[in-house]
């Protein structure tokens, strides 16, 4: 039971849920350039250089970015920086 007067409050500050419509994967990863983005919680940067060395083993373009913090979204700039450099993301979350 909700004591009277208290007021839940969404986390998300989201007045109405956002569906966005989930891009298509590329067939093929030739030529793409992807970026690994790093959240910065522990071992997130361990698990995001093994799978470097995979995608680069391939020969695949690797390109690396890291969040400040893992308690804030990333900053505009690094998001800007992905979108304008990257053709895949891989975000590496660990604990």
């Amino acid at each position: 039971m909700i004591p009277k007067g208290y007021l839940m409050r969404d986390p998300t500050a989201e007045t109405a849920a956002v569906q966005r419509e989930r891009l298509a994967p590329p067939e093929d990863l030739s030529g793409a350039t992807i970026g690994l983005l790093s959240i910065s919680k522990e071992r997130s940067v361990e698990f995001l250089n093994y799978v470097e060395q995979r995608l680069t083993a391939q020969g695949l373009n690797v390109l690396r970015f890291e969040k400040p913090t893992h308690t804030k979204p990333a900053p505009e700039s690094v998001i800007q920086e992905i979108v304008k450099r990257c053709d895949v993301v891989v975000e590496g979350l660990a604990d």
